[in-house]
């Protein structure tokens, strides 16, 4: 999954170099804490916060077909 966030974020946002993607196993499922540039955070959450959104449902979409619940975070 998160090679799967890594690779979506890099195509969206201006400076690739500065996405990183944590990985974090936790009771509640896995945790995936994507960070960008701050200038690049609008691009990834989108208006309304439509693409965040989108991307929320792909990583969902994936993770169901191994039965696990992925939390996809967008941090600072």
């Amino acid at each position: 999954m998160k090679e799967l966030v890594e690779v979506i974020a890099k195509s969206l946002v201006d400076n690739p170099d500065e996405v990183t993607v944590v990985e974090t196993e936790t009771a509640k499922g896995t945790v995936i804490e994507l960070r960008v540039a701050p200038d690049d955070m609008g691009k990834v959450i989108g208006k309304q916060g439509r693409i965040a959104k989108a991307l929320r449902t792909v990583v969902k979409a994936a993770a169901s077909r191994d039965d696990k619940k992925v939390i996809v975070e967008i941090q600072q």
